[in-house]
């Protein structure tokens, strides 16, 4: 699961948030946000990263950019452990990690201008002169399909699938090796959702990006990734190419969530499997594999006993009983 020629390594990465019970908020319970996530990212692909809302996918993106600390766990970035590094050690890697949000008008300054937004980061790391900054601002916006008389504008005078590729220019600015792409169209129009996500996978081949892609729609994860991470109640379920994902899904959670997207028959839609329960609170998680409140196969061996992620297939990786792993080369030899 994890390539020697990986660009990004996360490995058992677990983070908690202590809750507000016991004397001034101490032994409390903790949320398990992430609890033991190990996936790995190469250079040049896209792993998009799905699961319900809650389940910790925002969270995971924010500890691979440091902008939160784990708990526990390895993150290394080009082979070096960046888990544990101080804000002033984190500062060159920083250039390389970049992020694109949900939200593309929160996470722009109201009070600059365009071109500002565009090379702040830039003016972070770099002395710039005015016109070399203006130079640079107006290359990327036309890299990301936005005018030059744009550069004096203010984010409210954008609409939101402009104020997206702003937020793409900026995360270009510094020439970064992985972007983590956080629900980057889920509040556009679909017909914009479609023009941003076909700019990110051709900068992506001309910047040869790496993408970290968070999102809860199905058929934008298909679209654009290499590979697919199914995440549920804090931890990776499933993981494979998203051809196996698509047509051989092998845990229960992911053949309920393709389950779940909407199709236009009728008489395929009351053969569909629903789930019933909810998600189970991360505060206190059931014991044995996670997933086993709300599974439709479930048997007494998963109330009781944690799956471990394995492999059963040619590059998937599944936590569950049901399914068994695939022998080794020593394995068959043997």
């Amino acid at each position: 699961m994890i390539s020697p020629e990986s660009l990004l390594e996360v490995e058992d990465l677990r983070k908690y948030y202590p809750t507000q019970q016991g004397w001034l908020g101490r032994g409390g319970a903790r949320v398990h946000a992430v609890d033991g996530v190990s996936f790995s990212i190469a250079s040049g692909e896209t792993l998009g990263l799905v699961g319900e809302s809650g389940c910790g996918k925002s969270t995971t993106g924010k500890l691979i950019l440091r902008l939160q600390d784990p708990t526990s766990g390895t993150i290394r970035w080009r082979g070096r452990d960046i888990s544990r590094l101080t804000q002033h050690e984190m500062r060159p890697v920083r250039r390389e990690l970049q992020a694109v949000f949900q939200d593309p008008y929160a996470s722009l300054n109201p009070r600059m201008r365009a071109a500002d937004i565009v090379v702040e980061p830039l003016r972070n790391f770099e002395p710039m002169s005015e016109s070399a900054a203006r130079e640079r601002a107006a290359s990327l916006f036309a890299r990301v399909g936005l005018r030059a008389d744009q550069l004096v504008k203010y984010p409210f005078e954008f609409s939101g699938g402009q104020r997206q590729r702003l937020g793409i220019a900026r995360a270009l600015s510094v020439q970064p090796k992985l972007i983590v792409c956080d629900e980057p169209v889920s509040a556009l129009d679909v017909s914009v959702q479609a023009q941003v996500i076909n700019l990110l996978m051709d900068l992506q081949q001309e910047f040869h990006l790496s993408y970290l892609f968070i999102a809860h729609d199905l058929a934008v994860v298909e679209h654009i990734s290499h590979r697919v991470a199914v995440m549920y109640l804090g931890k990776i379920v499933e993981i494979a190419d998203k051809k196996s994902i698509f047509t051989r899904p092998q845990h229960p959670y992911t053949e309920a969530l393709l389950e779940a997207v909407p199709v236009p028959d009728p008489r395929r839609r009351k053969q569909r499997r629903v789930l019933t329960g909810d998600v189970p609170s991360p505060v206190n998680p059931p014991p044995g594999c996670r997933f086993h409140t709300r599974c439709p196969y479930v048997e007494a061996r998963c109330r009781v006993e944690e799956p471990p992620l394995k492999q059963v297939a040619s590059g998937q990786w599944v936590a569950c009983h049901l399914r068994q792993p695939v022998a080794t080369k020593e394995e068959a030899i043997a």
